[in-house]
């Protein structure tokens, strides 16, 4: 918390915050207090996925879900038309430098689809081995998001880099 409150003083771009641990909901409005403008949580740990997106909310933040690899992105059917955000995890959760998973592609048109029949306006976000080499793809296939570490990091030149990625 206290970098996300440092970051949120040094800069007025949106922060978005995405959570990698178990009840989140304990941390809501410690991450609104620190000034995250989107929070994410993980399908995977929300035993009452619908309440934790309502306290979200009710912090006056937007409300993201981040799907692992292996689930489905019809497991979003109930709760689509609540979400800002859907991201799919491209890697499995937990470290850097992974490389991408091939079949994200089809999960993120499966994923319009869904967003088709359900009228939501979630934004589509890939997190996880985004780089120059597939970064147009998805564009192509409906992601607006992308987040891209070790591509932005690793490079000799990450401004760029980061460049390169906008402009896909």
């Amino acid at each position: 918390l206290p970098i996300i409150k440092a970051i949120n003083s040094a800069t007025d771009k949106f922060l978005d915050v995405h959570l990698m641990i178990s009840n989140p909901q304990l941390y809501i409005k410690d991450y609104a207090a620190a000034g995250a403008q989107n929070l994410t949580v993980h399908y995977e740990v929300c035993d009452h996925l619908h309440r934790v997106i309502q306290a979200i909310k009710a912090e006056g933040m937007q409300a993201g879900v981040a799907l692992n690899p292996h689930t489905p992105v019809q497991v979003l059917k109930d709760i689509l038309h609540d979400l800002d955000l859907v991201c799919i995890m491209s890697v499995n959760p937990g470290f850097g430098g992974q490389s991408f998973i091939e079949h994200t592609y089809s999960k993120v048109s499966e994923l319009h689809e869904l967003k088709a029949k359900t009228n939501s306006t979630a934004k589509v976000q890939i997190d996880g081995g985004v780089s120059i080499a597939n970064a147009r793809q998805l564009v192509y296939v409906g992601a607006q998001v992308l987040v891209a570490g070790s591509a932005v990091f690793k490079a000799e030149r990450p401004i760029q880099m980061i460049e390169k990625l906008m402009h896909v």
